[in-house]
């Protein structure tokens, strides 16, 4: 089916929007106006769009009151049985006082409209049946009645509990140790009660709306959520349904529907660009749309020491690990060159590792940047932390740090050396290697442009400069230029007897310093080994 809708543009005219999908997704961060754009929408078609707020009251009485369909339906739809009150909703929305804020509390209404449904279903098919008697004809099948179609939704979400309806009153069954159990549906979880007022909600409105949906996650978790609304669209495929939200993963679990971010919103008029089909995983690209922050990229993973590290460093960032550096490089180069984030900086920041003076001058065009040490762990031991550390535990600064650093130089570096130059030679010609531009020439000139590159490494002068530049750190006893170059990610686990504490519990001291009243200490001590290009 062909949907039609209505947007804004940035000078807040109507514009119509059309979709092949039944389901159009609009995110954005807290107060970006997500609401006051459902209410605008339902605006412009009063009689074609039902709008359920986020305010909703899930509470009902047991026993649901009983009215013809005409009745409950046009106390779901406009709030009032009076038709007077049917233009602009003005029951449903307090005069238009209440559009973003009023709470919904028709949660009765809904299910006896429902019930309403099936009994006309009911009664149209035994007037069916009526007829064909009279007429000597087979008897019409059983039709599926609005509450089958609730129950097959509810079966769907809680495959181990039923939902029965017996005299207008509805239970949720389970089974316990092979014995029926019964309960009302007062009784009934929120998630619970939220499934059955949604689902009833969307079943008894009649066909062919467009159903604006305010936050959708409310009372739902994240593992029932999106079956609901998949299941809903499936069975009103009738149905145009706009959900409002600010919940990047429903939002990117609805893999089919059209997506539109509001970008700024001035209390008037919304900037809104629609998510087209993009190289960037989607639902990355949401959680930054939603996020408000300018972007740094880091390895490691959500509890590594990068992530602990940068996100303290650089609080006014959303911090995003990646996994490996390749990973960061990756992504940075595809955000920044991506249309859609005009609002936010994006910058990624990845250890010097073996890299190269020139290797890393070139990253910085696309705004990645190293850190002043081999990796992050070494940021543990630069000689500004390990003397804060060192008086904070009650320490001679200046014989901890004579100790570690010859430990850190004479025990460690120097017995790894020849291995540390051999990774930095495979580092650089890897580097090298990867740089040839062959991808897009033809054969010949692919082949040419490889050998000329391979003639180019002198295996023999890469070997020598690596050699110079570890040698030069080792017999200068240069501390700061060790830790420069030195890869080992463990060292910094194996201190902290030198300050009196087990070596494992070292870091983890320093990252619960971090988070506490010596915050500033610490990211002063680190902060002249943070590239000075990311502001922070």
């Amino acid at each position: 089916m062909d949907f039609k809708y209505y947007l804004p543009n940035e000078q807040g005219n109507k514009v119509e929007c059309r979709t092949t999908s039944n389901s159009v997704i609009i995110i954005g961060a807290n107060g970006s106006g997500k609401s006051k754009l459902g209410a605008w929408i339902e605006q412009q078609s009063f009689e074609n769009v039902h709008r359920i707020g986020a305010q909703r009251n899930l509470n009902f009485n047991e026993n649901i009151s009983l009215k013809s369909y005409s009745q409950a339906e046009s106390l779901v739809f406009y709030g009032s049985e009076d038709p007077s009150q049917r233009n602009q909703k003005n029951f449903r929305w307090n005069w238009g006082k209440s559009f973003t804020t009023k709470m919904m509390d028709d949660f009765e209404n809904v299910l006896a409209a429902l019930i309403a449904m099936k009994n006309n279903e009911n009664d149209a098919y035994i007037a069916e049946c009526r007829k064909a008697e009279q007429m000597n004809q087979p008897k019409p099948q059983t039709p599926i009645t609005s509450i089958d179609r609730l129950q097959f939704i509810w079966n769907e979400v809680f495959p181990q509990r039923k939902l029965r309806i017996d005299d207008s009153k509805f239970y949720a069954v389970f089974e316990k140790s092979g014995n029926e159990q019964v309960y009302s549906a007062t009784q009934m979880s929120d998630g619970e009660r939220a499934v059955l007022y949604l689902a009833s909600q969307v079943l008894c409105i009649t066909a062919n709306k467009t159903i604006i949906m305010d936050e959708p996650e409310i009372h739902l978790h994240h593992s029932i959520m999106n079956r609901l609304w998949l299941a809903l669209e499936r069975y009103r495929s009738d149905c145009l349904f706009i959900y409002i939200t600010h919940d990047t993963e429903f939002a990117a679990m609805h893999k089919h529907a059209d997506k539109i971010w509001i970008r700024e919103f001035d209390g008037l008029n919304w900037t809104l660009v629609r998510i087209e089909n993009n190289e960037l995983p989607e639902d990355l690209l949401l959680d930054i749309m939603g996020s408000r922050k300018n972007v740094l990229f880091v390895e490691g993973e959500k509890s590594s020491y990068d992530t602990q590290l940068y996100t303290a460093l650089y609080p006014k960032y959303y911090v995003i690990p990646c996994g490996g550096c390749s990973q960061v490089i990756a992504r940075t180069k595809a955000f920044k060159n991506s249309s859609v984030l005009h609002h936010c900086n994006v910058f990624g920041i990845i250890d010097r590792d073996f890299r190269s003076d020139y290797e890393i001058e070139k990253y910085k065009t696309d705004n990645i940047f190293t850190i002043k040490v081999a990796e992050v762990e070494n940021l543990f031991l630069v000689e500004e932390l390990l003397h804060f550390m060192a008086v904070h535990l009650g320490k001679n600064p200046d014989e901890v740090l004579a100790e570690i650093k010859n430990y850190v130089i004479n025990v460690r570096f120097a017995n790894q050396l020849n291995g540390q130059i051999c990774q930095s030679v495979v580092a650089e010609i890897k580097y090298k290697l990867m740089s040839a531009e062959i991808s897009k020439k033809n054969e010949a000139e692919a082949k040419n442009s490889l050998n000329t590159l391979l003639s180019s490494i002198n295996y023999e002068q890469i070997k020598a400069d690596q050699e110079a530049k570890f040698g030069t750190a080792l017999y200068s006893n240069d501390y700061k230029e060790v830790i420069k170059v030195f890869n080992e990610k463990n060292i910094a686990k194996t201190i902290g007897h030198f300050f009196g504490l087990q070596d494992a519990a070292y870091c983890s001291t320093v990252n619960a310093l971090l988070q506490g009243d010596k915050r500033k200490d610490i990211i002063a001590a680190l902060a002249v080994y943070l590239p000075a290009d990311i502001p922070r």
